[in-house]
């Protein structure tokens, strides 16, 4: 009898001082197992689950709406096992309505913020929202699929802003600058051209790769009326779209289901669609959902107890703990599996520690092999983790079917992005030559390269090509456009567009994942703002009367994409391929670059194709190798079938121009 007192009397001493309990650091606290944080719905009941293992106590807070002072009830929470609280209540008193947790921690209760696995909220995303996901599915949902794809190396993505593509008058859009914008066919500029998607479906791409659309701080959704720009790195609710691309950002089904029409859309124009994500730091710190719900815990700091800044947005997350790790897992596989998206590019990936990102890898893919996944193998600044820890670029190989972009490339092509006035190898800057070379073969290990001449990397980074992301521009800094106009202030207009064709060409060349900014098939300029992140709609978005003013422009990009997609010898799947079918051949000087796709490469039709590059400044006349060769591209015209007569033994290859050769 006194055993069993003595039982019940411990089990209760422990009870109560579970509130009062302490670890000795952020890594001791406990991990919980399941998959269900957040809120359950069953018939009767909405159970709702927050991790807070220090939290002294917890409310949930009922409200009506997502934006008013119309507060229901307030429930309190009670303490489960591993760090997890949970409150039971009646389906009816919370099913389509909005909620926030608030916790008590050393005797103070800090603000009141929305559920951090939110997958609904209100305006400005303040409050979460108790809904039914099965109830947002726009018809045939359920038949949507993924559009075909056999290997990474035939994606094209097209990166673009949801906003830019349909915002400009000339779109000829009617929800301009919302997700339904880019459900809608037939749409036409000024001119009669087509835009929006079905320019991106007629241009060829393979994939769209939407800048970040989950729930960001910076536009207030309650002022859609006046005008409001921002790129959407400052995440505020991972796991909800973007309210200001809605038609309704009150009601926290709308953007749900528009989201969801707009990948459906995508899809059925044979287009997948990549999601930028940011889980690398949040908009906000001391104040930010994280951190006012379980204080510290998903943020590194450094050495004097600061928040670690690798992002240079204010914090870095905390990767590397289990339930950060959890947590971006988890938010995934809801993007996944909710909305059907096809890959992820990953926001300074290599803030992220190696393991996290494996273990996204291999999520991904267990739900389906073609899931592409990539990122920036870089950081912004200093870290706590050590770099042979994160998913840095020089880490590639220990990452699994996770790509990086290649700056070697990108700087070696038109110069550093750091340095406006640099010029690179199209506009004839010398000494690049290795660098354009190390791009050609997806940064992989080849031996015509003399990595000691490469820019920024002294060995081979990627194991295969398809973990290279092959591009010359993006969001970030100046549009490859703006960027040659500065560099080559004395150039005019003809000269600037053919140094903008041979660096879009090599990039649609090379091996790797090809990688294109929206507006470049038209030269897409943004008045040389470098950082146009929160400037205007002036700025950013896309005109698209440039569609027809540079007609010619957009013929050869899109020709050019197809090409790429017709012969398989430029989209190689290993390196012991290119390491044999692809061959560079002497040339005399430093600013031209000639190789060879040989025998047939990667099953292609054409026994050989011949890739001549001349980045300088005059023509130049260049061996050809033995044998008739044709002429398939010029930089002005492609024709699969040939350019007039065959050539041999050499050819003139005129200044800042490729020219593209076949032997049958």
């Amino acid at each position: 009898m006194k055993s069993a007192v003595f039982t019940l009397l411990s089990i209760y001493l422990l009870t109560a001082c579970q509130s009062e309990m302490k670890y000795k650091s952020l890594d001791d606290y406990p991990v919980y197992k399941g998959n269900d944080l957040g809120f359950s719905l069953d018939k009767e009941q909405v159970i709702f689950k927050l991790w807070s293992p220090e939290a002294e106590e917890v409310k949930l807070n009922i409200y009506r709406t997502g934006h008013e002072d119309d507060l229901i009830s307030t429930k309190k929470l009670s303490r489960k096992r591993s760090g997890v609280w949970v409150s039971e209540v009646d389906k009816s008193e919370v099913f389509e309505k909005y909620y926030t947790y608030q916790i008590k921690w050393k005797d103070k209760w800090l603000e009141e913020k929305p559920d951090p696995y939110a997958v609904a909220v209100g305006a400005n995303g303040l409050r979460s929202m108790v809904i039914d996901l099965y109830q947002t599915d726009p018809a045939g949902w359920s038949e949507d699929e993924r559009p075909p794809l056999s290997n990474f190396n035939e994606i094209i993505i097209y990166e673009m802003h949801i906003r830019d593509l349909t915002i400009h008058e000339s779109s000829g859009v009617r929800l301009k600058g919302k997700y339904l914008g880019l459900t809608e066919s037939g749409t036409k500029s000024n001119e009669g051209l087509s835009t929006a998607l079905d320019h991106i479906k007629d241009l060829g791409v393979t994939h769209v790769h939407l800048l970040p659309t989950f729930d960001h701080r910076s536009i207030d959704e309650t002022r859609l009326d006046e005008p409001q720009y921002n790129w959407g790195y400052d995440p505020l609710n991972y796991n909800v779209p973007e309210g200001s691309f809605s038609t309704n950002p009150y009601d926290g089904d709308v953007r749900i289901k528009e989201f969801k029409q707009m990948v459906q859309s995508f899809h059925e124009a044979g287009i997948r669609v990549i999601l930028d994500v940011v889980y690398n730091h949040t908009g906000q710190t001391e104040d930010s959902n994280f951190n006012q719900l379980v204080p510290d815990y998903y943020y590194r700091k450094n050495a004097l107890g600061e928040f670690s800044d690798a992002s240079a947005c204010g914090n870095e997350t905390a990767s590397e703990r289990e339930m950060m790790r959890k947590y971006i897992l988890n938010s995934v596989k809801h993007w996944i599996e909710e909305y059907h998206l096809d890959g992820f590019r990953f926001d300074l990936m290599g803030i992220h520690d190696i393991e996290t990102m494996n273990a996204v890898s291999d999520l991904a893919h267990s739900i389906d092999p073609s899931i592409f996944i990539y990122g920036e193998g870089w950081k912004a600044g200093n870290s706590p983790l050590a770099d042979s820890t994160l998913a840095l670029k020089v880490n590639t190989s220990k990452l699994k079917a996770v790509a990086a972009f290649t700056d070697d490339l990108r700087d070696g092509l038109k110069g550093s992005v750091f340095r406006e006035e640099e010029r690179g190898f199209v506009s004839g800057e010398k000494g690049l030559k290795e660098s354009i070379k190390f791009g050609i073969v997806a940064s992989t290990e080849h031996p015509h390269v003399n990595y000691k001449s490469v820019n920024y990397s002294s060995a081979p980074w990627s194991p295969t090509p398809a973990q290279t992301i092959s591009y010359v521009s993006c969001h970030d800094n100046h549009t490859l456009f703006d960027k040659l106009s500065i560099s080559v202030p004395e150039a005019n207009e003809a000269t600037i567009s053919k140094m903008h064709r041979l660096a879009e060409t090599i990039i649609l060349t090379s091996q790797g994942v090809a990688f294109l900014h929206a507006g470049m098939e038209m030269l897409r300029t943004k008045n040389g703002v470098e950082n146009s992140f929160e400037s205007p709609d002036e700025i950013n978005q896309i005109d698209w009367s440039r569609k027809a003013e540079y007609q010619k422009e957009h013929d050869y990009y899109k020709a050019l994409i197809q090409l790429r997609k017709d012969h398989p010898a430029f989209r190689m799947t290993s390196t012991p391929d290119i390491q044999k079918h692809l061959v560079f051949l002497d040339t005399p000087t430093d600013n031209s670059i000639t190789y060879i796709l040989k025998d047939h490469a990667n099953g292609d039709e054409w026994k050989n194709i011949l890739v001549m590059l001349n980045g300088g400044e005059r023509s130049k006349t260049l061996s050809l190798p033995k044998g008739n060769w044709t002429l398939v591209s010029d930089m002005n015209t492609i024709d699969e079938n040939g350019l007039g007569k065959t050539r041999k033994n050499s050819i003139s290859l005129p200044a800042h121009t490729a020219f593209i050769l076949k032997q049958d």
